[in-house]
């Protein structure tokens, strides 16, 4: 039997376009050569137009972990009182992070597959003495979507002051967020929605955020300060680390290619496609972790029904001998279910394979599904039906 070819549907990384790759895989340039520097200078006014950002937009080579701390770091130090709210497993790790730097940090933490609220985030702030709010746009852990533009008019109306720090790590490039709305510090990295690879995180800072890097006059760090980064990312012909080159530059073709579909479309489409993932998961008897208005558009969280007959790694292991990649659970829900990514570039063709995979193995694996259940609704949602 010829071995099917598998399809990553995690939650990061994602499939990437042949055009990205090849310019992954094309000669390296120096990143002193002029074409170089006119591509890295370019794209970085194109990420800086994607969030609306009227600051500065750091692209750096490291993880989405990595812009955690490159937001975090740059704005406050053991003077300032954060709030930190997490809605799963890796609002979690930013408790983690910002308690390592030491930071008065006070926390709120959602029920897995909820979301902290714009009216509690209001109750908290309102006490008084913060001076930073952090969020998590979309959590990896639970599939959960916050209601970002809603919680961001309450900070500008309520909390002027206060800067927010939003973490869109599985969000960004699939998910509408425009720093206009109030957001002062937002970061993504290259792997997911914006359909790169793995590599490099992008840091949107707005002026606010400049401003307290300035107020701070240092801080611990080096690679990940923005006052190391500033000359260059305002002047690329300057150096302070060596960039990614062939990254960058697959980076801008993936940047290209959304720009070509238009961004209210690629949003659009991504909210689209999660509705019809999650309506033929259904029809196999799968249940999403998020809160119906809560469900993110780039990923799911499907738990496994009650009559489930095999366990978690079996049915993963099927799912992929079927040609579909799919992650494990966290947390609580380890063995629950899977996470399941539906973000970036991912055409008709890629979704009706996917869930063609899953059904066939809920069906090998004894599932009481009945066969073309879950495809049925993929096709004629695809069509338009």
């Amino acid at each position: 039997m010829i071995p099917a070819k598998k399809l990553v549907m995690i939650p990061g990384p994602v499939p990437v376009s042949l055009s990205v790759l090849q310019k992954l895989g094309s000669e390296v340039k120096a990143h002193t050569d002029p074409e170089f520097v006119a591509e890295f200078q370019s794209l970085l006014s194109e990420l800086r137009s994607i969030t609306n950002c009227d600051g500065i937009a750091f692209l750096v080579a490291g993880s989405g972990t990595m812009g955690m701390e490159m937001a975090i770091a740059n704005i406050a130090d053991e003077k300032d009182k954060v709030l930190v709210c997490s809605n799963g497993h890796f609002g979690d790790r930013y408790i983690s992070i910002c308690r390592n730097r030491g930071l008065d940090i006070t926390t709120m933490e959602a029920e897995w597959g909820k979301s902290v609220t714009p009216e509690e985030v209001d109750r908290e702030l309102s006490k008084g003495g913060y001076t930073v709010a952090v969020m998590t746009h979309v959590e990896t852990s639970t599939g959960v979507e916050l209601h970002l533009e809603k919680m961001a008019e309450m900070m500008k109306e309520r909390h002027p002051d206060v800067l927010f720090v939003v973490d869109g790590v599985a969000a960004g490039g699939g998910v509408k967020a425009d720093m206009a709305w109030g957001i002062d510090v937002y970061f993504t990295c290259t792997q997911k929605a914006f359909c790169c690879v793995p590599g490099m995180a992008i840091v949107w800072a707005g002026q606010r955020a400049l401003k307290k890097r300035e107020e701070l006059k240092s801080i611990r760090e080096s690679y990940v300060d923005y006052a190391r980064w500033i000359p260059v990312m305002t002047d690329t012909k300057k150096y302070w680390g060596t960039p990614a080159v062939n990254n960058i530059s697959a980076l801008k073709e993936s940047v290209r290619i959304m720009l070509e579909e238009g961004l209210e479309e690629r949003y659009r489409r991504h909210r689209n496609h999660a509705a019809l993932i999650v309506e033929a998961m259904a029809a196999l008897g799968f249940r999403t972790l998020a809160e119906d208005d809560l469900r993110s558009p780039t990923l799911s969280i499907f738990l496994y029904p009650e009559n489930m007959p095999v366990e978690d790694l079996s049915f993963r292991e099927s799912c992929a001998d079927e040609g579909a990649l799919l992650a494990a659970c966290l947390g609580e829900y380890a063995g629950k279910g899977f996470r399941m990514g539906h973000m970036g570039n991912i055409d008709k063709h890629m979704l009706i394979s996917a869930i063609a995979a899953i059904e066939r193995a809920a069906i090998s694996c004894g599932l009481d599904v009945k066969p073309g259940a879950a495809l049925a609704v993929m096709q004629l949602g695809l069509a338009g039906k």
